[in-house]
């Protein structure tokens, strides 16, 4: 996969790891409700071969998701068209993966392969709806399927209805057979634009709603920038033209913050001066009578 698409998917995750347990509850039918821990591991793994001592390979995320239960979990994000070698790269990695944690108790060998899941964010002709593993041993066939979520099926409602956050930045996917279209019709593009106004607008009242943090809002909006750049470039229209909602949405973002911390400076001011009932001072400052009292709190300690 391309390194900005790489970069990107490792981004959004690190950075905001709980947006992905909406994924997950997408690709394996999971429950997760937000209040459990992610919690990753190296993503570096390095395989024993004959033709190649400690070979090098880098999985996308390897990680645990911490709640009633323990699961292991690994994802890999691709834009290219299938090679055919995806199945074997991934069953690779899985091994190793497993390996890694493996248990050996008076010579037996007890290995635990963590669930396992491509995104693509192409569809192509020849792209799987699933993959398989049929795994052949002296003590009987194991097989199990990997699941496969395309990110282009998902339409914007979905993302949003779903909670499915992590993958706004890749939204932009759906719209690429599209680009020279709206590269050269101005009512075409008007429409895209439109569309990535709602992204910011429905950001914007899940972080009113608490249901994502300002951090995680700016940081899909950096990312959905830097993908979109990466993708449109050679589109001057459509690059400029969505550019300029993204980019607005972050300037709004740093003059919002800019905002809160003179309002949080001046009530910090009045407090000081001990005039003022917190009524009041909630009224001159623009803050909310809680956001007043928890900065008065280390006033009267």
């Amino acid at each position: 996969m391309g390194n900005i698409y790489d970069g990107a998917f490792r981004t959004i995750l690190n950075d905001c790891r709980k947006l992905i347990l909406p994924v997950i509850n997408e690709i394996f039918g999971e429950r997760y409700t937000g209040e459990e821990e992610v919690e990753f591991f190296p993503n570096e793994h390095f395989l024993n071969q004959q033709d190649a001592a400690g070979r090098e390979r880098i999985t996308d995320t390897n990680f645990r998701i911490i709640g009633k239960t323990v699961k292991k979990y690994h994802l890999e994000c691709e834009s290219s068209l299938p090679d055919g070698r995806m199945a074997i790269r991934l069953f690779e990695y899985d091994a190793q993966i497993a390996l890694d944690e493996g248990e050996v108790t008076e010579e037996t060998l007890t290995v635990t392969f963590p669930h396992t899941a491509v995104l693509y964010l192409r569809a192509y002709e020849k792209t799987p709806d699933q993959m398989k593993y049929v795994i052949v041993t002296p003590g009987g066939t194991v097989s199990y399927d990997v699941p496969v979520m395309k990110v282009q099926t998902y339409t914007l409602a979905d993302l949003f209805d779903k909670r499915l956050l992590f993958l706004i930045p890749f939204y932009i996917f759906s719209h690429e057979k599209s680009f020279a279209k709206y590269n050269r019709n101005e009512r075409e593009l008007e429409k895209l634009k439109q569309e990535y106004q709602e992204i910011v607008s429905g950001l914007d009242e899940l972080e009113r709603q608490e249901v994502i943090g300002a951090f995680d809002r700016r940081t899909i909006i950096e990312i959905s920038g830097d993908v979109l750049r990466e993708i449109t470039k050679k589109y001057e229209n459509v690059q400029k033209g969505v550019g300029e909602i993204m980019g607005g949405a972050l300037l709004e973002t740093s003059s919002r913050r800019l905002r809160d911390e003179t309002r949080k400076e001046t009530a910090l001011r009045m407090l000081k001066r001990g005039k003022l009932t917190l009524e009041e001072i909630a009224e001159y400052s623009g803050l909310s009578i809680s956001e007043v009292k928890a900065l008065a709190e280390p006033q009267t300690v």
